[in-house]
């Protein structure tokens, strides 16, 4: 948990690009303020692509994962699971609580149990159980158990079957914005090609970012108006209004439930 040199954040993702697209913002918020951040995808993305797979597309994104954490420099572990093959079962719920134990988070991030993918909804599964299962002692017996389980939390989606998402955070992430773009560039594979299969390939580095950057203001700045009430509450009316692009987190009941005081400590943005 919380050491003197800052605090632990850990956000998993079912694929390369999930925890940058949701929380790469943050996490380069969180290192300009010298903590420590780990992003872990729980498959290797090796079918998410439409002309090439299996070991050779797994080994490109994880280069890409790679190239991702030297921009926001932060540590990028990426399970060797199948893309599409990853399922809420005792074995992959016992590397979740060793994984957990090993870094000692204060706080967790990760996709929600309800999600149109099944890897998404399998991560949420997955990390909501480790939660409780990092502090029993017999579970995983040979790795130190936690003595209470890390604060856990949701990036936004707009799924609403069977709960709607909730904010219980948001942060202005127009200050790392620029960066936040080029962490999500390194994903080429996804953004240039897996993303545009069905459009006119878009030719030069140039217009590759420029093309990244609209899409993502544009999906972050509508995520920045749909928790606008909370960006305020945060912020103040000045500041929360006046912010372009944004991320959010809903806190879960799972892990520990933290009061104001510790959500100011863990997102610890606020002016």
């Amino acid at each position: 948990m919380t050491t003197d040199d800052g605090l632990r954040i850990l956000v998993f993702g079912a694929h390369p690009d999930d925890c940058d697209l949701r929380c790469g913002g943050m996490a380069m918020k969180w290192r300009a303020l010298g903590h420590h951040v780990k992003f872990i995808s729980m498959t290797n993305g090796d079918t998410g692509h439409h002309e090439m797979g299996g070991g050779p597309l797994a080994r490109r994104r994880y280069a890409e994962a790679q190239a991702a954490a030297e921009v926001a420099d932060i540590e990028y572990e990426v399970f060797d699971i199948h893309n599409g093959k990853l399922e809420p079962n005792l074995h992959y719920r016992g590397m979740t609580i060793v994984a957990i134990r090993e870094y000692r988070p204060d706080l967790v991030i990760c996709h929600r149990p309800n999600d149109y993918h099944p890897d998404h909804r399998a991560v949420g599964v997955l990390v909501q159980d480790a939660i409780f299962g990092c502090t029993v002692p017999n579970v995983m017996a040979l790795t130190p158990p936690l003595e209470r389980p890390p604060v856990l939390g949701h990036p936004y989606d707009r799924f609403t079957d069977p709960t709607p998402w909730v904010p219980t955070v948001a942060v202005d992430t127009d200050d790392v914005f620029e960066r936040k773009v080029q962490m999500v560039n390194c994903h080429e594979s996804q953004m240039y090609e897996w993303n545009l299969r069905f459009s006119e390939p878009i030719e030069g580095d140039e217009a590759r970012l420029e093309f990244l950057c609209e899409g993502l203001t544009r999906r972050f700045g509508n995520l920045a108006e749909d928790v606008r009430e909370c960006l305020v509450e945060w912020y103040g009316e000045e500041h929360g209004n006046a912010v372009r692009t944004a991320e959010s987190v809903m806190i879960s009941e799972y892990g520990s439930v933290p009061d104001e005081d510790r959500l100011r400590e863990l997102f610890l943005f606020y002016d």
